[in-house]
């Protein structure tokens, strides 16, 4: 069967899906996702999944084959598994099974949540003749050209640093940019230094992409150790790098004080055994770990730059400077020397999740917008 052929196929099935929409039909968002969507911002996921589920919103959830969404699944979810066939050549026939299958289901808006996603879903936006929100987690430099079209009603970003950027990269769309903070489940207790006799654990998590981002780490790291600091550093990661940092934990005499393991979920029961949470160099994307390490009561260390608006020096974090080995060992230093005024900054950051990522106004805020979305372009 050739490719027009196909094509005419899958157009029967968009052409019922165009006569039957309506401006009056029950809201049906279709939630686009990568591979990488699932692991990093699986919370936000289970959360938004939830909170539809709450407001009997039907949805269906387009992701990777063998991600696992299963565990987070939550009311009327329809999966529908992309691509088909994981062959570069099977692309066409693949966004056709797609185009058919959401056809059927009749979304009335798709949301994709990654940038990776937007070609995807700009595609099925034209095809099914629907509008989309699409999310932005990434400064424009992680970005790699994507590109929007005219189906796209709305532009979320998760942080100010990213809404101001997305601006920059798309002036024409500023008035479809919103800010919609990521919500989350903040925990009554704070978990920093709350065990007295348990080892202090810090967690960081971080690609192990350059030895290079962890050098001055890992030196602050060998200072406390030599100074009878008693201590766990669980590295979370992967890349080409983690031979060589192995290497180098051997060589600072450090490997029964850091740990490397790779990602895995649930990783916020990992957080809620920990103590301190170190971002140790600026990240271009939003961080949902530095979110939920706050949100179980860690204290946070980090440096800014980049995405940073987590990031409140006094508030919720203390800062360093990635680049001065003395600067780290001080800030973390403080941290443990002085664990009631950590303890404090911990539950101070836990606060401010309270008042301004809560799941509640995050649901409530993505509903408005496909709601918005859905008039707008079926009052064309």
């Amino acid at each position: 069967m050739n490719e027009e052929q196909k094509d005419s196929i899958s157009q029967v099935a968009v052409n019922e899906l165009v006569s039957a929409k309506s401006p009056t039909e029950t809201i049906r968002p279709t939630l686009i996702v990568s591979e990488k969507t699932i692991f990093e911002y699986s919370l936000f996921l289970e959360h938004l999944l939830a909170g539809l589920a709450d407001e009997s919103i039907p949805v269906a959830l387009v992701c990777p084959p063998d991600c696992g969404v299963d565990s987070f699944i939550y009311g009327a979810v329809e999966v529908f598994r992309y691509p088909v066939i994981n062959l570069s050549l099977a692309e066409p026939y693949n966004r056709n099974v797609l185009t058919e299958q959401l056809a059927k289901y009749k979304p009335t808006v798709l949301h994709c949540l990654c940038e990776s996603k937007a070609g995807l879903t700009k595609q099925l936006a034209h095809r099914l003749d629907l509008p989309y929100v699409m999310t932005v987690n990434s400064l424009s430099s992680r970005w790699r050209g994507f590109s929007v079209s005219g189906h796209c009603v709305k532009i979320i970003a998760p942080a100010k640093s990213i809404a101001e950027d997305v601006v920059k990269f798309h002036p024409h769309f500023v008035e479809r940019i919103e800010q919609i903070n990521i919500g989350t489940f903040v925990e009554q207790d704070c978990v920093c230094f709350s065990q007295r006799n348990r080892l202090v654990s810090m967690v960081m998590v971080h690609p192990l992409d350059k030895v290079a981002n962890f050098e001055n780490i890992f030196n602050a790291m060998r200072f406390l150790a030599i100074n009878e600091y008693e201590f766990m550093l669980i590295i979370i990661g992967t890349g080409r790098a983690e031979r060589q940092l192995r290497k180098l934990l051997a060589a600072l005499d450090l490997v029964q004080k850091v740990t490397i393991v790779p990602g895995f979920k649930p990783w916020r029961s990992v957080l809620t055994g920990g103590d301190i949470f170190i971002q140790p160099k600026p990240n271009t994307s939003f961080n949902p770990f530095m979110l939920e390490a706050m949100s179980v009561g860690l204290a946070v260390a980090a440096c800014k730059g980049g995405v940073d608006d987590l990031i409140i020096e006094g508030k919720t974090a203390v800062v360093f400077n990635p680049n001065d080995e003395i600067s780290i060992r001080s800030t973390l230093q403080g941290l443990l020397d002085r664990k009631e005024s950590a303890q404090q900054l911990a539950r101070s950051a836990q606060q401010y999740l309270r008042e301004n990522h809560s799941v509640s106004n995050m649901v409530s805020a993505l509903l408005a917008n496909y709601n918005i979305a859905t008039a707008q372009w079926y009052n064309r």
